[in-house]
């Protein structure tokens, strides 16, 4: 029986044969064609990373989508932003990659767009019950290849002009991002240097993720080195990008967010900002100094996009370095985008990225921190921490997970989606106060679990 712990709340993800079997693709391919033909058109487009397991996993969806009467469209082996491309330019708005995004190379999962949307939690939920129930039709589909990489080069290129072209530093983490990346920039006229560009499912040198320091030590050090004017890293599916700039400083996520508020609010004034429950308080008070509009969000990719799509924002983001842009592009996460955006500022300013990103406040903010849990325990030790906690003179938002708010600054703790962790953030106006959160917080959580390993 498929396990139905890997129907999350924006994707299915799993460890390839443990909790992800091969079978289970051909499962998924089968529920996903039941719910096409009830909630849209019987087409779809699939996708898959680099990851080992995709080819594998790619053909017995395939198989369970074909012997059920979908119309399969293979875009073959690309990045998720090119999927999600491909639903905006093809004949249908239907799509599903096989990734896992971030996750180590044994993990392996199903991104799902339906009707231009991402299926949402309880479209997930339905499709393990259609598993369940076996409630599948028989009917024989067809099968088509197209290659759409070059059609979203020249509607990049199409974006963006490159009159000041300059160098920078591009890691991959042996990622399908590399498939993309080095040739898109060069082709808008950038001098790239390389960093772990050829695709390799078993992510030899660190992992995908970018939001790890110790996964950017290298990138760093090569921007320094060979004076780059920024340094790029993208995740495993290139869904989303954290920069580097020229002087080898890590940029928050919520950091170039407000750089890109700026530059939208700047031409749409009343324009409508998205940021879920992670960001500084700094990137709310700048959107609403410049005249537009700031909407709070619980953390994920699925419910950014769909407040974006729901309210016609014009741009979204998270700390953990999705971007969304719904003025110029098409409402979708997409790392090569977001990086297009960054260097284009950069070309219209004249300046360098360190000087533009000195405009904004700086606060003692530390990035995402991580308490290994597992998955059956997450919600009740957060309920616990909440029950200690509440009587307190504190304000509490728990719209996901809770965000513990001080007069001098904020501390978050929420369950991951993907992963079995708990994750934190703290943020304060000084370094002292900083340490009095981190220190409220470390209080309680022993209180509830004495030998909790903590990252703080």
């Amino acid at each position: 029986m498929i396990s139905k712990e890997i129907f999350r709340a924006y994707d299915i993800r799993g460890i390839v044969g443990k909790t992800l079997q091969i079978s289970d693709a051909y499962l998924i391919g089968q529920a996903l064609a039941t719910y096409l033909k009830k909630y849209s058109d019987p087409s779809i487009i699939i996708a898959r990373d680099g990851r080992l397991s995709s080819p594998t996993l790619s053909k017995a969806l395939k198989n369970g989508l074909l012997e059920h009467g979908i119309h399969v469209i293979d875009v073959g082996e690309i990045p998720t932003p090119l999927l999600y491309f491909a639903t905006c330019h093809l004949t249908t708005k239907n799509g599903v990659i096989i990734t896992a995004s971030h996750n180590p190379a044994e993990y392996n999962g199903f991104k799902i767009v339906i009707n231009g949307k991402p299926l949402p939690q309880e479209g997930i939920q339905l499709l393990y019950s259609l598993i369940v129930n076996q409630e599948f039709t028989q009917e024989k589909g067809h099968y088509s290849q197209v290659d759409i990489i070059p059609a979203y080069f020249q509607k990049i290129q199409a974006d963006f002009q490159c009159p000041r072209p300059f160098k920078i530093v591009i890691d991959c983490a042996n990622s399908i991002a590399g498939k993309i990346a080095p040739s898109l920039f060069r082709k808008l006229g950038f001098e790239v240097v390389e960093l772990f560009c050829e695709p390799d499912g078993r992510f030899p040198n660190h992992l995908p993720d970018p939001s790890e320091p110790e996964n950017l030590l290298t990138l760093i050090a090569t921007v320094k080195e060979t004076q780059a004017a920024l340094g790029i890293a993208y995740d495993g599916d290139a869904d989303r990008v954290f920069i580097i700039d020229e002087t080898g400083r890590w940029i928050p996520a919520d950091y170039l967010l407000m750089l890109f508020a700026t530059e939208v609010l700047s031409l749409q004034p009343a324009a409508e900002i998205v940021f879920d429950i992670k960001c500084s308080y700094h990137l709310r008070k700048l959107i609403e100094k410049l005249g537009g509009k700031a909407t709070l969000i619980r953390t994920g990719h699925t419910f950014l996009k769909k407040q974006i799509h729901d309210s016609k924002a014009a741009l979204g983001g998270e700390a953990s370095g999705h971007f969304v842009f719904n003025d110029r592009w098409y409402g979708f996460d997409d790392g090569f985008y977001a990086t297009v955006r960054v260097l284009e500022i950069m070309q219209r300013s004249g300046k360098k990225l360190s000087e533009l990103l000195a405009a904004f406040p700086l606060s003692a903010l530390t990035p995402e921190l991580k308490i290994a849990m597992a998955e059956e325990s997450k919600t009740a030790f957060i309920n616990h921490f909440k029950q200690l906690i509440q009587s307190q003179p504190i304000k509490i938002i728990d719209l996901d997970g809770l965000r513990v708010e001080f007069p001098y600054g904020w501390g978050l703790i929420r369950p991951s989606n993907t992963t079995p962790y708990l994750t934190l953030r703290f943020e304060a106006d000084t370094e002292e106060n900083l340490t009095q959160i981190k220190q409220f917080f470390r209080q309680h959580l022993l209180q509830i679990q004495p030998q909790l390993a903590l990252p703080f």
